[in-house]
């Protein structure tokens, strides 16, 4: 590495000197040429006499048309990225440097540099021209040979976005010393430029043409440049890109194009976000946070998913301390060292252990007394837990129960438990189990001075185990994709997004609230498997195949949110609601969960007779 930065360097010093070196030969050829214009095209005495002079003090010229260069940064350029730029900076690097020539010749009344007048104007336009020749020549040399490549070599690219950042990409793309792109048109929902050429790539339609287009022009990739663009002018745009079955990608967004970054470099592969039609949910946490600053904070389950998100978004709001735990140990240390990475500074204490060890939680909030406590660890698998539900009551339920009661036994000040929408008319037991865990927050707030909480949100787009890293594996394999349902729908959200939620919803918390988020419109997941295959350049049921192989036992065809009981109440967030507190017997909800409890870890093939009791509105569906 340390050889190949050496290297580099050495290259970058070689390359500067024969710049300089044949800027030189430019001021000697530019002073002959001035000479041979201003005496007719003739070599006379006149000529000769001048040129003398010019050669005497040739020295001095030299030093000060190079520092002049090179104090304009005409030695820091790149040949290969020429541009208007440079241009003017050559020009103005000319007319300075001869300026300081007509001082210094008229400071000392012509006996240095002592030169007819007109020379020191026709000199600067013949050393302007030598020098532009020179720098942008080796951009001609590469795009003729570009030209040469064979077009079967060659990716033929459309752009979408005739505006700034398609004409840098234009540039860009022409520059490129690989050579391996070739752009064939523009694209560009303004009617006037139709028919127009961008630095000669002219502009075939609007977005309404671009099937159209890349059929006729035999298109192999499409580059959207448009920064500005919203999250619903992107999915409009690649709803239409995604059925040519091209490779689609764009830029990240308005500050490539603000601060000059735009390039190939930038450009990044469309991905499930630009569909879901919605732009980014902003969460103003800099503004709400305090009650984070400062404090203990823990995180159960901090390895996991949502987990290891609260813990790299409190992070960011110096905690006094942040005390992760979780049982699984491999995520776990992963987090760990993301942010002892990040944040030095930052407290941290990472433990290993269950939620369901009583003695294991009652220690641990005895030696670190948490201020808050994030209630992430749970079995969240619908699947897997309809074939152990009784591991889902004990992780779940439990666990839930014995992390409550020590955070009422050691006065914790705040408690918020990450829910599910699959707690709503559960006919799974892990929406049951969920459902249940909410039931024990609601309690636990009406007997404790602890503020206990739950929020309540649908799935996350890339979690651990989520359908999105299945599909995109799948397709790797070369499929099929498998559906369960031509009709199922779900609620998502990005990590990172629902977590602010999560942390916005814990400082709104009074006690006893069941936040619920709102996750925007559900998306059906026949669509997201359609278009990821899309997005990877392929055809559904051509390319990839789709095999729908039914709903798995506890699956519904959609989620909900909200159940039929619940109302909804207004938060100062928009996308934050509360659901109103369902009236909960809490002795016989106890006394419910200590035989929940026991029968569960007797493993019974019943169990779910028992959750049934707890949570009416649970169905439990064969399979």
């Amino acid at each position: 590495m340390i050889e190949k930065l050496l290297k580099n360097e050495k290259n970058v010093i070689y390359r500067k000197m024969g710049l300089a070196i044949f800027d030189i030969a430019a001021i000697y050829l530019a002073a002959f040429f001035t000479l041979f214009i201003r005496f007719e095209f003739t070599i006379n005495d006149n000529f000769t006499h001048y040129f003398d002079i010019f050669l005497n003090n040739s020295a001095l010229v030299i030093v000060i048309t190079l520092s002049v260069f090179y104090i304009f940064k005409l030695y820091s350029s790149l040949w290969i990225y020429a541009s208007f730029v440079e241009l003017k900076n050559i020009g103005k690097a000319c007319v300075f440097s001869v300026l300081i020539q007509i001082a210094i010749s008229s400071f000392t009344n012509n006996k240095i540099l002592g030169m007819p007048n007109s020379y020191f104007i026709i000199y600067p336009l013949i050393l302007f021209a030598i020098i532009f020749i020179s720098r942008f020549i080796y951009r001609e040399i590469r795009d003729i040979r570009n030209r040469k490549v064979k077009c079967v070599d060659r990716t033929r690219i459309m752009i979408i976005g005739a505006g700034d950042a398609g004409a840098a990409l234009i540039k860009e793309i022409k520059s490129s010393s690989k050579g391996d792109k070739k752009i064939i048109g523009l694209i560009d929902d303004n009617p006037n430029k139709i028919g127009n050429y961008l630095d000669g790539i002219k502009v075939f339609g609007m977005i309404e043409d671009i099937p159209e287009m890349v059929e006729k022009h035999r298109i192999d990739q499409l580059l959207i440049a448009i920064p500005s663009a919203t999250k619903q002018e992107i999915k409009r745009i690649v709803d239409i890109c995604k059925d040519t079955g091209k490779e689609i990608m764009k830029l990240p967004g308005m500050y490539q194009l603000i601060n000059g970054e735009v390039s190939i470099s930038q450009l990044k592969k469309i991905d499930l976000d630009d569909l879901l039609g919605r732009d980014k949910i902003e969460t103003d946490l800099d503004a709400i946070m305090s009650y984070v600053s400062g404090k203990v904070v823990m995180v159960t389950g901090g390895g996991g998913s949502i987990g290891s998100e609260l813990c790299r978004q409190i992070a960011n709001y110096k905690p006094k301390q942040l005390v992760i735990f979780d049982n699984y140990e491999n995520t776990t240390y992963s987090i760990q060292h993301e942010l002892k990475y990040n944040y030095p500074e930052l407290n941290l204490v990472v433990l290993i252990g269950s939620v369901r060890n009583v003695k294991r939680i009652n220690s641990v909030l005895e030696q670190y007394q948490p201020d808050i406590i994030y209630h992430a660890a749970a079995h969240k698998h619908v699947p897997l837990m309809e074939d152990s539900p009784n591991e889902a009551i004990q992780n779940n339920v439990v666990g839930t129960l014995k992390i409550a009661e020590a955070a009422d036994r050691w006065n914790v000040e705040k408690f918020v438990m990450i829910s599910t929408d699959k707690a709503v008319n559960p006919t799974n037991v892990m929406g049951a189990s969920k459902r249940i865990c909410e039931m024990i927050v609601q309690t636990f707030n009406n007997k404790s001075e602890t503020e206990f909480v739950a929020v309540r949100f649908g799935n996350v787009l890339g979690s651990n185990g989520s359908v999105i890293p299945l599909f995109e594996k799948q397709i790797r394999d070369g499929g099929p994709v498998t559906v369960t349902h031509a009709d199922v729908t779900r609620y998502f959200m990005t990590i990172p997004e629902a977590v602010a939620l999560v942390l916005q919803a814990g400082s709104l918390a009074k006690g006893g609230e069941i936040f619920v988020l709102d996750m925007g419109d559900p998306v059906k997941i026949d669509d997201l498997a359609k278009n990821l295959i899309l997005l990877s350049g392929l055809k559904p049921g051509v390319d990839i195949g789709i095999e729908y192989i039914g709903l798995r036992r506890g699956e519904k065809l959609y989620e909900e949110l909200l159940m039929d009981e619940e109302g909804l109440e207004k938060t100062e967030n928009d996308l934050i609601f509360i659901g109103k507190p369902m009236a909960i017997e809490e002795s016989e909800l106890l006394k419910k969960l200590s035989i929940l409890d026991v029968n569960s870890e007797m493993e019974p093939e019943n169990i779910r007779k028992f959750i049934k009791d707890i949570v009416p509105t649970y169905i439990s569906k064969p399979n």
